[in-house]
């Protein structure tokens, strides 16, 4: 009886012995961001051992990981029920609490979890950090506070330091962050993320061939470490953006890295899309379409594989498929909508209204696509610097209504680079299209404009052009003053430029018409400039008619 009970507690001890090293390799999995494989883990633990919290709780983090919120929650819950380290699972609740701003809640379940720690204990420090950081709204203050209570516990412990990193980096207080990774790589060497990180500062502060050198140096040490490709791909990514030259070149390094990243980690649907989230940030619509196909494949019900489908299909210049995947996608209230899908939705039905020729618009498509672009640009202003080319496209098929719409969208945007373009081609696309002798003026719209072609100038006074359509603006405004003001304030900067600008020939073209237009102007309340104005323009051009024939009936 006592040698099977000895055998029976050796037999324990031995199966406790393994499941530590089996979470110890889960948590391996995690930081090699291996998501899948430490999941099928964890479901294994739990379902032969339903007393370990540790593993339910480890479970929820790699669904959070995968943003399965529903799935992490029923993992914390069950964990509650377990008999050992069921604690745990209240800092998994936390971050729940914190992604629905239930700050609150958070802190109660945090201090749930914080009473049962024993007098060493600081590992539940650490992942109540993390939930601060992992937060929908990160809060980065909080994490590095609670980390001092695990410095406290143990200062040189190589997880509170990786997180003291995380936590600085967050913070933007770069030299901390470098200062404690370092010292997290030094207290072990096997913690390769810390060593990473060092290449993510460099990232972060635009030293691309460091970032690139210190990454390689990680592989050296670690090939098969999966997120230091993902870093490779997001640095050569960034790098392309920052080295127009090159772009080509390293957008495809980027895609080389992050495919070795997928090699590394797994293939499973919540890797591929991150895979279409980076593929969208690349610009490959062919490879996003593709991957999301595979999705497709692997999940028919999953509705994110619609908005991939949708972004793609617009890019690849299927309107329809575009159209009905992302309407489908944001018909459903559950899903959750950004600022992108409604970009998308509204360009698709846009450049659907428009006839290939441009000579007709279909107009309830067409406002439809103006209120998706609305929505998108209310939800996020960046998306109002990004319709240049669509403005642009309608502008060159003179569809020049329907252009001021995109562009005064386009405008709300002061920050936008594209700001003073976009303003010039706003006032144009209102000028050309009240232009036409046939027009019915629409007053509002000019005075639209007028406001427009005044952003330019004020911003950038030599761009000559912009004072010559204001004034052109004000003539169909009737508004003679401010027409011969601008139109001095062209010849004004063109005198500067010197006789070589004056000579040239589409320069001489302005200087008769503002002469000509000034003039003209003058006849109603100041007749001594009207013939000076008139003299000006044969000046330029002896033969012109309308000055000419203009002098004979000044009296």
């Amino acid at each position: 009886m006592n040698k099977l009970k000895f055998l029976s507690v050796a037999f324990l001890a031995s199966v406790c012995s393994v499941q530590a090293q089996d979470i110890n390799q889960v948590k391996k999995a995690i930081d090699a961001e291996q998501f899948q494989a430490a999941k099928t883990s964890l479901k294994s633990i739990v379902k032969d051992d339903s007393s370990n919290g540790a593993a339910y709780f480890l479970l929820g983090n790699v669904y959070l990981a995968q943003n399965v919120a529903d799935s992490a929650a029923i993992a914390y819950k069950a964990g509650l029920n377990a008999k050992k380290e069921a604690h745990l699972n209240h800092i998994g609740l936390g971050q729940l609490d914190l992604d629905n701003n239930n700050v609150a809640a958070a802190k109660a379940n945090f201090e749930l979890a914080k009473k049962e720690m024993r007098k060493k204990d600081f590992e539940e420090y650490v992942y109540i950090a993390r939930a601060y950081m992992n937060a929908n709204k990160p809060d980065y203050k909080s994490a590095l506070a609670t980390l001092e209570l695990a410095k406290e516990r143990n200062e040189m412990e190589p997880q509170v330091l990786l997180a003291k990193g995380d936590a600085y980096y967050g913070d933007k207080n770069q030299n901390a962050a470098f200062s404690a990774y370092r010292n997290a790589f030094q207290a072990d060497a096997s913690l390769i993320r810390a060593k990473m990180q060092l290449g993510v500062l460099l990232k972060g502060a635009k030293a691309y061939t460091e970032a690139v050198a210190a990454y390689d140096n990680v592989i050296a040490t670690s090939p098969s470490y999966g997120p230091v490709y993902r870093e490779l791909a997001e640095t050569y990514y960034y790098w392309a953006n920052n080295v127009p030259g090159r772009y080509d070149q390293y957008i495809k390094q980027a895609l080389s890295y992050y495919e070795k990243y997928m090699e590394l980690t797994d293939y499973s649907l919540a890797s591929r899309m991150r895979h279409a989230d980076f593929l969208i940030l690349a610009k490959d619509y062919k490879a996003l379409e593709a991957e999301a196909l595979k999705m497709k494949e692997l999940d028919k019900v999953n509705p994110r594989i619609l908005r991939y489908l949708g972004y793609a299909a617009y890019e690849n210049g299927n309107l329809d498929a575009a159209i009905s995947s992302l309407n489908e996608y944001i018909s459903v209230p559950t899903n959750k909508i950004i600022a992108q899908d409604y970009f998308y939705l509204g360009q698709a039905k846009i450049k659907k209204a428009t006839s290939a020729d441009g000579t007709t618009i279909e107009p309830v498509l067409y406002k439809e696509g103006i209120s998706f672009i609305k929505k998108a640009v209310d939800m996020d202003i960046y998306f109002a610097g990004q319709l240049g080319d669509l403005g642009k496209s309608l502008y060159e098929q003179r569809l020049y209504k329907e252009a001021a719409l995109v562009f005064e969208i386009a405008t709300t945007n002061k920050e936008s680079k594209s700001y003073l373009l976009d303003n010039f081609y706003l006032g144009n696309s209102i000028y050309f299209n009240n232009a036409p002798a046939d027009a019915v003026k629409d007053m509002e719209a000019l005075a639209k404009a007028d406001i427009a072609f005044g952003n330019v100038v004020e911003a950038s006074p030599e761009t000559i052009d912009a004072y010559v359509y204001r004034a052109r603006t004000n003539t169909l405004m009737d508004n003679d003053q401010e027409m011969i003001k601008y139109y001095q304030m062209y010849v004004d900067k063109v005198t500067e430029k010197g006789a070589e600008e004056m000579a040239k020939p589409a320069v001489k073209a302005k200087l008769v018409e503002a002469y000509n237009t000034m003039a003209a102007g003058y006849v109603n309340f100041d007749k001594v400039k009207a013939r000076e104005y008139f003299n000006k323009t044969l000046a330029i051009d002896p033969a012109n008619a309308y000055a000419t024939q203009s002098l004979k009936t000044i009296k």
